[in-house]
């Protein structure tokens, strides 16, 4: 191959943005690939689909710097400009010579959301996308989750991301050595104190060092600032081809399924793979840890070489960019994961019009059963004291090393006296749940405001259970009124085998993935002050607190 660095694109503004261009040693014209990147181009570059591959298979591959990264001029603030300046580089990638004049996009996380932002504004020359790990809507995963801020992430990113920003600071050498020192420091004691530190919605370590965080600040400040990052509501100005790869246990899980059922319900060229992933199942650090997801080794087939993701990506790349009638675009939409069984199945929608919604009812003695309660039954309580939360253990989600992703045992969470559980019989027969699960909590509150959080588990013929999905509602109440709450848990594919029990797990706080709740009703970004808050959980006939499972019947 043929590699051109430094290769200047420049946007509308007159910013010049730079790349590497490697190009097919052959005559062409040869389609453009592009992936544009906040992380630095040159990192990483065996993730998603690496240059061999793209050169290989008769492509130009291109690696952008986003606009004030690494060697990128202008002013970097996230999401900002990524909508004009992905556009106005599809453009210049098509002209470039060599080029076909058409061009597709790869990459994940923020540069699966660049492809998204560069596809709204729909330049003609951008026929095809491969987003993977990414977000739909900003307030359900990326900045905030059910009203709560998604603390463990921003914390994380933006103390990582923050390092080029100091370091580009600095007036020389030994000043950039300091700064870089400094906030790799705080970085290293987000689990010990940073991520404790109040108020969670200004947090006091990326103000130390005056980095721009992933956008939750700014949210606070002006939701409409989140706009930038958002692709939901705009899908119908979308004309790419989309192939979605996303993880069960990815913290950006229900944003993938969300944008390929947003651009399927119009009619376009959609695809869907969802493995039982956490966020860095398309890393290199996969390779070292293949099929495992927290505690839980799902197998070598589990994974992204397992389901063939880099070939089909290239195969999608043919079909759209080439032309090339490979079949893939007349092959099952969707294919997903089924954990439990652990398999792979081929699906032509999602989510599956079989799949029926089906409650689950809280009871007496930490009970939970399809029947409806009847009569009255004594409510459940619990204490929340936000200075001692319920920690972390697994999920969907990114943050500090101490909490890696994935499925865990959850022993200890469900030891605490503030964490209250509801759990089945063990079942006669195998019960598939695959879709989005919803819990309908009945609870009061003697706060002016609080937290709910849910999680949905698997436990095991040996009494080990297993998280799958959970989720968190931010709510304000009057202080002892029993409210109706609905909180999404996202989605899941799990098969609860015969012997298996299903266990819904109650309490107020997942920290640090989540900033707690002072239970007073300040405002996020100036609230410092605790207090302690008596929740009481209802089941009774009245008030039927329930989990919805959406449950596949069995096959005849």
């Amino acid at each position: 191959m043929e590699i051109e660095v430094d290769a200047e694109a420049t946007m509308r503004d007159g910013t010049i943005l730079r790349a590497d261009v490697y190009r097919p040693t052959d005559e062409g014209p040869w389609p453009v690939l592009l992936e544009r990147t906040p992380y630095g181009r040159r990192r990483n570059l065996q993730s998603f689909v690496n240059p061999f591959d793209a050169v290989s298979r008769g492509y130009i591959l291109i690696r952008q710097d986003s606009r004030g990264r690494p060697n990128s001029e202008g002013h970097w603030l996230p999401f900002t400009y990524e909508v004009e300046d992905g556009h106005d580089t599809v453009r210049w990638a098509a002209a470039l010579p060599g080029s076909s004049g058409v061009v597709g996009m790869l990459g994940g996380s923020y540069t699966g959301n660049t492809q998204w932002a560069a596809a709204i504004a729909a330049p003609p020359e951008l026929r095809a996308i491969v987003p993977q790990i990414t977000w739909c809507d900003p307030s359900d995963g990326l900045h905030f989750r059910g009203g709560a801020i998604e603390l463990g992430l921003n914390g994380s990113w933006t103390l990582s991301t923050g390092a080029a920003e100091v370091a580009a600071r600095a007036d020389d050498p030994a000043e950039a050595a300091a700064a870089l020192a400094a906030i790799a420091a705080d970085h290293d004691a987000l689990a010990t104190r940073n991520y404790w530190e109040l108020p969670a919605g200004a947090l006091p370590a990326i103000a130390r060092h005056n980095v721009k965080d992933i956008g939750v600040q700014r949210a606070l400040a002006d939701p409409s600032n989140a706009d930038g990052a958002t692709v939901a509501g705009k899908h119908s100005t979308v004309e790419a081809a989309s192939l979605n790869v996303g993880g069960w246990f990815d913290v950006f899980q229900q944003g993938t399924l969300d944008n390929y059922t947003a651009m399927a319900a119009q009619g376009k060229p959609a695809r869907l793979i969802v493995g039982p992933w956490t966020h860095g199942a398309a890393g290199v650090m996969s390779s070292l840890s293949p099929g495992i997801a927290g505690e839980t080794n799902f197998g070598l087939a589990s994974t992204q070489d397992g389901a063939a993701v880099g070939d089909l990506t290239l195969n999608w790349y043919d079909c759209w960019l080439k032309g090339i009638r490979n079949g893939i675009d007349a092959e099952p939409p969707v294919k997903i994961y089924v954990m439990g069984i652990n398999q792979w199945r081929d699906e032509s929608e999602w989510p599956l019009a079989r799949a029926v919604d089906t409650p689950w009812y809280l009871g007496t003695d930490a009970s939970l059963t399809p029947a409806e309660p009847t009569g009255e039954q004594a409510p459940d309580q619990y204490h929340y004291d936000p200075a001692d939360p319920v920690i972390t253990r697994g999920g969907n989600l990114v943050m500090a090393g101490e909490f890696p992703a994935g499925q865990f045992d959850q022993a200890v969470t469900e030891q605490r006296d503030d964490v209250l559980t509801y759990t089945s019989e063990p079942l006669a027969e195998d019960l598939e749940v695959t879709g989005r699960v919803r819990m309908r909590l009945h609870a009061a509150t003697d706060a002016p405001s609080t937290d709910w959080v849910v999680r949905l588990c698997d436990v095991d013929t040996d009494g080990v259970s297993r998280n799958l999905c959970d989720g968190i509602l931010r709510t304000r109440a009057t202080p002892g009124e029993p409210g109706d709450h609905e909180i999404d848990l996202w989605s899941t594919s799990n098969v609860f085998r015969a012997g298996h029990r299903i266990r819904v797990q109650v309490t107020s706080s997942n920290f640090p993935r989540w900033d707690r709740n002072l239970n007073t009703g300040e405002p996020a970004r100036t609230a410092v002050t605790m207090r302690t808050a008596q929740q009481t959980i209802f089941h009774d006939a009245v008030r039927p607190s329930q989990i919805i499972l959406p449950v596949v019947p069995p096959t005849s």
